[in-house]
């Protein structure tokens, strides 16, 4: 076998160690039952797994937590308490230390003061003005795996994008990480959230299951730069829509919005995250 068919086999079996931790973040999550799920023994599997996601998979454990926690705390009204245990920290304590040390505030704070907060409207006016440049972007060749569900774990289909182009030697440092949306999540049901984790690629660049083909269409477009967790970034479209749109004398293209992620949640804290937010422009 050779190198890159051994990698191959490695991505298939780690993708199943992924789709395993996204689907019982609830529960515990045993390392070694991870490593029976690759196929792996326990001794080598965690550095093959670091290898090719870049971080080890009790770190990529903490990190989905968090980011579902942050989820949880703006999105809905769950109390501070079963968020943490949703969470695996049966210690509210524990669960405050933690959540602070990687959003820069403790829960129950983030959830009134959060860097959300800024985009929303206060008897008809936004508490902040935001910059949105005017951009025209070209015609962009895409590659990309699809995901259903909550547009907050497309994460899992990112993980299977990259872990395909590197297993197939495609992967490249200019690729562009760029996450297409395709329904309204105000109108569409939560399970049913279409959308696709891609990269930008050559037209003529090798695409087979599980990648597909996918393109920008090519115009102008408003964007905003968000700064912050992923799990915010809902109340910036809300203020693009309902703020910034009906004054600025635009009209929306018919195409579909898009997100370029210009830094890795394996690098940087969530508060230092950057999202450029793309709306198309007739």
């Amino acid at each position: 076998m050779n190198g890159e068919a051994a990698w191959a086999v490695y991505e298939s079996r780690l993708r199943r160690v992924s789709a395993h931790i996204h689907e019982h973040l609830d529960e515990e999550l045993d390392m070694d039952r991870l490593a029976e799920i690759a196929c792996l023994s326990s001794y080598h599997w965690h550095r093959i797994y670091r290898a090719i996601y870049g971080e080890s998979a009790a770190a990529t454990v903490k990190r989905l937590r968090l980011h579902r926690a942050a989820g949880d705390i703006v999105g809905t009204d769950l109390s501070v308490g079963d968020i943490a245990k949703r969470s695996g920290y049966p210690n509210v304590q524990s669960f405050n230390r933690i959540f602070k040390a990687a959003y820069g505030m403790p829960p129950a704070r983030y959830r009134r003061e959060g860097s959300h907060k800024l985009f929303e409207t206060h008897r008809g006016k936004a508490s902040h003005m935001f910059d949105v440049q005017i951009r025209t972007i070209p015609d962009t060749s895409l590659v990309g795996v699809s995901h259903q569900g909550s547009y907050l774990q497309i994460g899992q289909a990112f993980e299977q994008l990259f872990g395909t182009l590197y297993a197939r030697g495609q992967a490249r440092p200019d690729m562009r990480m760029i996450g297409v949306y395709c329904d309204d999540p105000d109108l569409v049901a939560e399970e049913k959230l279409r959308s696709v984790a891609c990269v930008s690629t050559d037209a003529a660049a090798p695409a087979a299951p599980p990648l597909e083909r996918r393109a920008i269409s090519g115009g102008e477009y408003a964007v905003l730069r968000h700064k912050g967790p992923y799990a915010e970034m809902h109340m910036a479209y809300k203020w693009l829509y309902a703020e910034w749109l009906p004054k600025s004398g635009r009209q929306l293209r018919d195409a579909l919005m898009f997100e370029e992620y210009l830094n890795n949640p394996r690098d940087v804290a969530p508060a230092e995250l950057l999202t450029d937010i793309h709306m198309p422009l007739a």
